[in-house]
């Protein structure tokens, strides 16, 4: 991120979420998250407020993200995500999900499925990189990105950020805070 622009509500509670995430590690599964406006949330539900440490002001823009339960074993992402559907109170979600990528250049070497498994054959790529992706969208229709790299934790130039750096997932996402 830019040290010249402030973070926007949205980048910040994707922030908070990879320092949470940072704290277990890697190798995490995919995980839900709603976005509700930390006023709100102090003003509903003041013991919860409490229990996760919120001031008893917040800024009217700052958002709480609340943990959703995982996606069930086996169950495809997209088919899970098309299945969800959110309540007026949420303002937005995010969605973070651990991914292998490679370099164009190898796509030409990608194995035949009948001969090799390609995932397993990415896994053990010596041009692999392991990369955390956290997407959050808001109802009004903001939404952005941060990619974390496998490796380089505790440094803040590891982290890449975009609003179109994963937009099918952003628009899924967009999709379960459909009215």
């Amino acid at each position: 991120m830019d040290a010249n622009d402030s973070p926007t509500a949205l980048e910040l509670a994707l922030l908070e979420v990879d320092q949470h995430l940072a704290a277990g590690g890697w190798d995490q599964p995919a995980r839900l998250y709603a976005l509700v406006k930390t006023t709100d949330l102090i003003a509903t539900e003041p013991a919860l407020a409490a229990s996760l440490g919120l001031p008893a002001q917040a800024a009217a823009t700052s958002l709480t993200p609340v943990e959703q339960e995982s996606l069930p074993a086996g169950e495809p992402l997209d088919e899970w995500l098309a299945g969800i559907g959110w309540p007026p109170e949420v303002t937005g979600c995010v969605l973070t999900q651990e991914v292998i990528t490679l370099p164009p250049s190898v796509e030409a070497d990608l194995p035949d499925e009948a001969d090799t498994d390609p995932v397993q054959w990415a896994t053990t790529h010596p041009l692999r990189h392991e990369v955390r992706m956290l997407v959050g969208v808001l109802r009004d229709g903001s939404r952005t990105s941060i990619l974390r790299v496998r490796g380089k934790a505790g440094a803040d130039d590891d982290l890449v950020k975009g609003d179109e750096l994963v937009p099918l997932l952003a628009d899924a996402l967009a999709a379960t805070l459909a009215d």
